[in-house]
C-alpha cells in the first residue's frame, strides 16, 4: 500500500469565483494558466501579483530609442516597461532597473532572466532613484541615453493585502515600499501631529476636508488598514459624503499617507534635480505620473531646465492614455506622461 503522504488540497473559496488574493492561485501562477490570465485582462481587470505596463508605446517613443544605448528604468516594477525597452535597444543595449521593494524585485529579475536578458545585458540594482548618480558611477558609466520612470506604486504593491497599500482589503497598515526600513504607516500615524497630517493631505493628496479629518486621525492607533477605514467613515465631514465621494476621500487619505511614509517627493526631488547631470547631450528622460502633486514637480522642474539650459527641449503638455487603453486598463486613466532632452 502506498504511504506516500499526499499534499494538502488547495483551500475551497467561497463562490464561483475567488475574491482574495491568495485565493487567486491560477493569477499567481501565469506560466500554467495564459488562459485564466487572458480573461482577467479582457474583463479590465489586472490579474493578481502582475502589473499591466500604460503607455508603453508613448514612453518608447518619447525615449527615442536605438540600438546599443545604455540607460536606466529608475521603477523596474513588474518589469513592463524594461522588458520592451531591453527589446529595442538590442543589440549591444544595456539597461539598469532601479527598485527599492526587496520583495517584488527578485520575482522580476528573475522572470527577465527568463527571457533570455542575462547580467551582459540588464541589471537589477536596489536603490531609490532619488540615487540615480550614484548608481551610474558604481557602473563606471558618466551618464546614459535615457532616463525612464513610472511613478506611484505598482498594482502588485496596491493588490496584496499584506502589504496594507489598498482600502479595499483589510491587512496590517504598513505601506512601506521596502519594508524593512523606516516606519509603517500606523506607526507614522500614532506619532504625527494634526497640523503636520493636515499639511501631508493637503500637499499629497489635495484633500479639501485635510482639517477635519486630521484632528480624527492624528496620534491615533491603527494596526490595520481596515480599523483606519471604519474610523475615517466615521469623520462626520466623510459621513455626509454620498459613497463614490467618500471612497475617492479614503482613496486620497491612503495616497496622502503612503507618500510621507515613504517619503515619495523628497525622493522625486532629489532625482529632478539631478537628472540633467546623468544624460548624455541629446539623451532623453521620460515620466509617467498618476497624481497632481507628482506632475506639478516633473512639469516645474522640466521647465526650469528648459529655461536655465539644461534641457534642449521638452513636452508641449502630457500625453494621456488613448480611450482604447483607458477601456482595456482603468488604472491607465490618471497617467500623464511627460519627457524632456538633455542640451
Amino acid at each position: 500500500m502506498d504511504e506516500t503522504p499526499r499534499p494538502p488540497r488547495r483551500k475551497r473559496y467561497a463562490g464561483k469565483h475567488p475574491r482574495r488574493f491568495e485565493e487567486k492561485y491560477k493569477e499567481h501562477q501565469p506560466e500554467r494558466f495564459a488562459e485564466t490570465l487572458s480573461k482577467v485582462l479582457q474583463s479590465g481587470k489586472t490579474p493578481a501579483g502582475m502589473h499591466v505596463p500604460i503607455l508603453v508605446e508613448e514612453s518608447l517613443a518619447a525615449l527615442c530609442l536605438q540600438p546599443g544605448m545604455h540607460g536606466i528604468d529608475a521603477t523596474l516594477g513588474y518589469g513592463g516597461h524594461s522588458r520592451e525597452i531591453l527589446s529595442r535597444i538590442a543589440p549591444h543595449g544595456r539597461l539598469l532597473g532601479l527598485d527599492v521593494d526587496p520583495i517584488e524585485q527578485p520575482k522580476t529579475e528573475a522572470r527577465l532572466r527568463d527571457l533570455g536578458y542575462g547580467p551582459d545585458v540588464f541589471t537589477a540594482v536596489r536603490s531609490n532613484y532619488a540615487g540615480i548618480l550614484k548608481v551610474i558611477a558604481q557602473q563606471d558609466w558618466e551618464a546614459v541615453d535615457f532616463v525612464y520612470a513610472d511613478l506611484g506604486c505598482s498594482s502588485m504593491q496596491f493588490d496584496n493585502p499584506a502589504r496594507g497599500f489598498t482600502f479595499k482589503c483589510d491587512g496590517p497598515l504598513d505601506m512601506r515600499m521596502n519594508p524593512s526600513r523606516g516606519v509603517s504607516a500606523a506607526e507614522w500615524l500614532a506619532k504625527v501631529k494634526p497640523a503636520k497630517l493636515a499639511e501631508v493631505l493637503h500637499e499629497n493628496a489635495d484633500e479639501p476636508q485635510a482639517e477635519d479629518i486630521s484632528e480624527a486621525l492624528a496620534g491615533g492607533d491603527f494596526s490595520t488598514t481596515q480599523a483606519l477605514v471604519e474610523k475615517l467613515r466615521g469623520v462626520p465631514c466623510v459621513t455626509r459624503l454620498e459613497p463614490e465621494r467618500m471612497d475617492l476621500t479614503v482613496r486620497r487619505v491612503f495616497q496622502a499617507i503612503r507618500i510621507a511614509v515613504n517619503e515619495e517627493f523628497t525622493a522625486l526631488d532629489t532625482f529632478l534635480r539631478n537628472l540633467p547631470a546623468c544624460l548624455k547631450p541629446g539623451g532623453r528622460v521620460a515620466i509617467l505620473t498618476f497624481h497632481s502633486g507628482e506632475d506639478r514637480r516633473v512639469k516645474k522642474a522640466f521647465q526650469a531646465g528648459h529655461r536655465d539650459g539644461n534641457y534642449a527641449a521638452i513636452s508641449d503638455g502630457v500625453t494621456l492614455a488613448s480611450p482604447e487603453e483607458r477601456r482595456a486598463n482603468p488604472r491607465s486613466v490618471p497617467a500623464k506622461l511627460r519627457w524632456a532632452e538633455r542640451a
